[in-house]
C-alpha cells in the first residue's frame, strides 16, 4: 500500500488551481495525470524580468519591466486595427498595443492618470518604443513580485506557461517533507539540499547555470530517480534470482544434429555465447542472462540449440517474439533447421481462435509440444505447459522490465534469455537490466557483403524514384521507407500513401504498401508478396518490422533520414545486405541540416558497427530520444539525463549493493524512507517483493 504521506502527490491534477477538465486532458499528454507528475516536470528556460531601466533606455528585443504612467486610450476604429495605449516616464513616451482588445478591461487595469508596472518585450516603432501585450500588468507595490525570473516550461498546443507555472506553483503548495532516504555523508559531499528545497530550486531557476545537469538541485532529483531504478532492479533480479533453478543439461544429440545441417559455420561469438548459456542453464540457480546481438549477427540460430538444450534435458521451451510478423518469421527459419530431429515446432499467435487454439493449448499442455515459438499470447493464463525449462525472449517488444524479469512464473524456475537486436549502450543497459549477465555477438556471419550507404538531398527525389528502375530490372528488391511524422500517424500513413502512388504510376504493380494501421493479415499478404519477388518495391511507414528477412533486398530507401535516431536507422539499413550480393542505402535528407543531424549521417556513412553507433547515439541525443524508448522497454527517466548523469548512476548502483548488503528488507529507518522513495517513483509492484515492514 502505498504510504499516506504520499496520498497528495497522487491526486489527479485537476485538484491544481487553474487546471480544468478541459485544459487537464491537455496538460497530461506531457506531464501525467497526477500531480507528483507536475512537480517532475522541470522547466526547459527561464525569461529574467529583474532588468528595469528607463524608457529612454530599454534596448530593442528586450523583456524589461517599467514603471510607467498611463496618458491616454486611443480605442481601435475597427476589429483588425490595434488598440494602443499612450505611457511615458521623465524620459520619454511609449505606447502598449494590443490585439483584439476588450476596451472595459483595459481600462480597468491602465486606468488614465495612474502609475503601473508593467514587464514585458519592447522594441522601437518609427523612433517610439512599443510594448505588444505586457506579460504582467500590476500595481506600483507590486514592482518586487514582478520583478522576477519566470520559469519557462515546455508546452502542448492549448496549454500556455501561465497555466503551467500556476499549476506548477499549486502542486508545489502541496509538498510536504519526506523523511531523508539518501545517505547523509553522501548527500554532505555533494553538497545537496533536502529532497523539497532541491524541488523548490529546481522549479525556480534565476541563471544560465541552473539548467546545468551538474546544477545541485538538478542532480538531486536525478539521483533520487536513478537509485529508485536501481533499488527496483535490484529488488526484481534479487526475487528471480532466490528463486531456486534447476540444473539443465542435455546431452547434445539434437543440436549436434542442427548444427551439421548448417550451411555455414558459427561464428567465434556465437559459440561464446552458447558456451556462457550452457554453463548458466548447468547452475543449479535461475538463468537470467541477455543476448545482445547487432542485426543480423545470427541470434535465432543461438536461440534454437539453446532451446534443444532444454529439450535434450526432457523439459520444453518457448521462444517469444513482439510481433505476428517476427513470430512467423522465426517459426520459418526455424522449422527447416530441425527437420530429422523429429522436433516439431508449434506457433501460437493472438490470431489463433477457437478449435485451432484449443488445439494447440493441449499440446503445450500435455508436453507434446516441446518448442512453442509465438506472440506473448504464450504467457496468457489459459496456457499451461507440461514442464517448461527455457524462455527465449526476442526483447523487441512493449514489455517493461518487471513483467520481462518476473515472466519465468509459467514454469517452475524457469531459465530467461532475453535477445535483443538492437545494441544497447551500456548506461543504457544498467538502467534496463542492473548488472544482467550480458553475452554479445560482435560478428556478422560470414559472406554478409558491407552495405554501401550513401547520403542524398531531398531534391534528388525524382532522380532516385526513376533510378530504381534500373535495379528492379536487374532484379533487385527495394525497401522505400516514408518520413517519420511526430505525434501523427495519419500524416505519416497520407505520406507513405502518396510516395506509393507516385512510385506505382512509374512501376504499376510492381509496387507494394505496407503501414502501422492495416490489419495483421493485410501486412503478412503483402509482406509475403515482396519475399516471393511478386512485388518488387515495398513502400512503408516506420512500422515495418525490425526483424523482416528478405535476403534478395538490397536497396532501402529512407526518406527525410535526419527525422531518425542513428538506432532506428541502423535497424532499417539491417534490413538489407543479408544475401550475397552488394547492397546499397541511400538517406534522403531535407535541407538545412542540423549539426546534429550532420553527426548522425555522417556516422551511418562511416560505421556499420551498432554498438559504436548506439554509443554515438546516446551522446549525440541523450537517453529519452534513444532507440524511441517508449517503443524498446527502457525505461524513461523525467529528471535524470543520461549520459549526463552517468556518474549519478555508477554512485546509485554501489549504493543499492550496500543497501540490500547492510538492511535487505529495507526495515531500517533508512530503509522505511527507500520504500517511500520506490512509491514516489512509483515502483509500486518493487515493494511486494519485500517481507512487509
Amino acid at each position: 500500500m502505498r504510504p499516506e504521506i504520499l496520498f497528495p502527490f497522487f491526486k489527479p491534477i485537476t485538484a491544481l488551481k487553474g487546471v480544468g477538465p478541459r485544459i487537464s486532458v491537455l496538460m497530461e499528454k506531457i506531464t501525467g495525470p497526477h500531480i507528483v507528475d507536475i512537480l517532475w516536470h522541470l522547466p526547459s528556460s527561464y525569461v529574467d524580468r529583474r532588468f528595469s531601466p528607463k524608457i529612454s533606455d530599454a534596448p530593442d528585443h528586450t523583456v524589461v519591466t517599467l514603471d510607467i504612467t498611463v496618458m491616454k486610450h486611443y480605442p481601435s476604429r475597427n476589429r483588425r486595427a490595434p488598440y494602443k495605449i499612450a505611457c511615458f516616464d521623465e524620459t520619454g513616451p511609449m505606447d502598449l498595443v494590443f490585439f483584439n482588445a476588450r476596451g472595459d478591461y483595459l481600462k480597468k487595469q491602465l486606468p488614465e492618470g495612474e502609475r503601473r508596472i508593467i514587464s514585458g518585450t519592447v522594441e522601437r516603432f518609427n523612433g517610439v518604443l512599443q510594448m505588444t501585450h505586457p506579460d504582467h500588468i500590476g500595481l506600483p507595490e507590486e514592482l518586487e513580485t514582478i520583478q522576477t525570473v519566470d520559469p519557462v516550461y515546455p508546452l502542448t498546443a492549448g496549454v500556455t506557461n501561465k497555466t503551467m507555472g500556476k499549476a506548477v506553483t499549486s502542486a508545489l503548495e502541496q509538498v510536504v517533507d519526506l523523511p531523508e532516504w539518501l545517505d547523509l555523508s553522501f548527500k554532505t559531499k555533494q553538497g545537496w539540499d533536502n529532497w523539497k528545497e532541491s524541488l523548490i530550486k529546481a522549479h525556480h531557476p534565476v541563471e544560465e547555470e541552473d539548467f546545468f545537469a551538474d546544477h545541485p538541485a538538478r542532480a538531486r532529483l536525478a539521483y533520487d530517480e536513478l537509485l529508485a531504478n536501481q533499488l527496483a532492479l535490484a529488488l526484481v533480479r534479487r526475487t528471480v534470482r532466490k528463486a531456486s533453478g534447476r540444473i539443465i543439461k542435455g546431452d547434445g544429440h539434437l543440436r549436434q544434429k542442427v548444427r551439421d545441417s548448417l550451411p555455414f559455420a558459427l561464428t567465434g561469438s556465437q559459440e561464446e555465447s552458447l558456451k556462457e548459456i550452457a554453463d548458466d542453464m548447468a547452475q543449479p540457480l535461475r538463468m537470467l542472462r541477455l543476448l545482445q546481438g547487432d542485426v543480423g549477427s545470427g541470434k535465432t540460430v543461438v536461440a534454437l540449440l539453446t532451446a534443444l538444450n532444454a529439450i535434450e534435458a526432457g523439459m520444453q521451451a518457448v521462444i517469444m517474439a513482439p510481433t505476428e510478423i517476427l513470430a512467423r518469421q522465426h517459426m520459418e527459419t526455424i522449422e527447416p533447421l530441425l527437420a530429422g530431429t523429429g522436433i516439431t515446432p508449434i506457433i501460437l499467435t493472438g490470431r489463433d481462435k477457437g478449435k485451432k487454439r484449443e488445439a494447440i493449448l493441449d499440446q503445450i499442455k500435455s508436453g507434446k509440444a516441446q518448442l512453442a515459438i509465438g506472440t506473448h499470447a504464450l504467457f496468457q493464463e489459459d496456457v499451461e505447459f507440461d514442464n517448461l525449462g527455457l524462455a527465449v525472449i526476442d526483447e523487441q517488444h512493449r514489455f517493461g522490465v518487471h513483467q520481462r524479469l518476473a515472466m519465468a512464473g509459467k514454469g517452475q524456475h524457469v531459465d530467461v534469455l532475453v535477445m535483443t537486436a538492437t545494441p544497447i549502450p551500456r548506461t543504457l543497459m544498467l538502467t534496463a537490466y542492473g548488472d544482467m549477465d550480458v553475452s554479445r555477438l560482435l560478428e556478422k556471419p560470414a559472406g554478409r557483403k558491407p552495405v554501401d550507404t550513401r547520403v542524398m538531398a531531398l531534391n534528388k527525389l525524382e532522380d532516385v524514384a526513376h533510378g530504381i528502375g534500373r535495379m528492379v530490372s536487374k532484379g533487385a528488391r527495394i525497401y522505400w521507407v516514408c518520413p517519420l511524422v511526430e505525434e501523427s500517424d495519419k500524416i505519416e500513413i497520407a505520406a507513405a500513401e502518396e510516395r506509393f502512388s507516385h512510385l506505382k504510376s512509374l512501376y504499376g504493380d510492381r509496387v507494394g504498401l505496407v503501414h502501422g494501421k492495416m490489419k495483421p493479415t493485410e501486412k503478412d499478404t503483402v509482406m509475403a508478396a515482396f519475399a516471393r519477388g511478386d512485388i518488387d518495391v515495398l513502400v512503408a511507414t516506420t512500422v515495418i518490422e525490425v526483424g523482416v528477412n528478405v535476403p534478395e533486398a538490397t536497396v532501402m530507401i529512407v526518406e527525410h533520414a535526419e527525422r531518425f535516431g542513428l538506432a532506428q536507422l541502423h535497424q532499417l539499413r539491417g534490413r538489407i545486405g543479408r544475401g550475397m550480393d552488394a547492397s546499397t542505402c541511400i538517406l534522403l535528407y531535407g535541407a538545412p541540416l542540423s549539426e546534429n543531424g550532420q553527426a548522425r549521417l555522417k556516422i551511418m556513412r562511416e560505421t556499420e558497427d551498432g554498438f559504436v553507433i548506439a554509443e554515438e547515439d546516446l551522446r549525440l541525443r541523450g537517453a529519452g530520444e534513444v532507440l524511441g524508448t517508449r517503443q524498446s522497454g527502457l525505461p524513461e527517466f523525467r529528471l535524470a539525463l543520461l549520459p549526463a548523469h552517468e556518474n549519478l548512476l555508477a554512485a546509485a548502483r554501489d549504493d543499492v549493493k550496500l543497501i540490500l548488503e547492510k538492511d535487505p528488507e529495507l526495515q531500517t529507518e533508512r530503509g522505511q524512507a527507500l520504500r517511500t522513495l520506490l512509491y514516489l517513483f512509483e515502483e509500486d509492484a518493487c515493494v511486494t517483493y519485500l517481507r512487509s515492514g
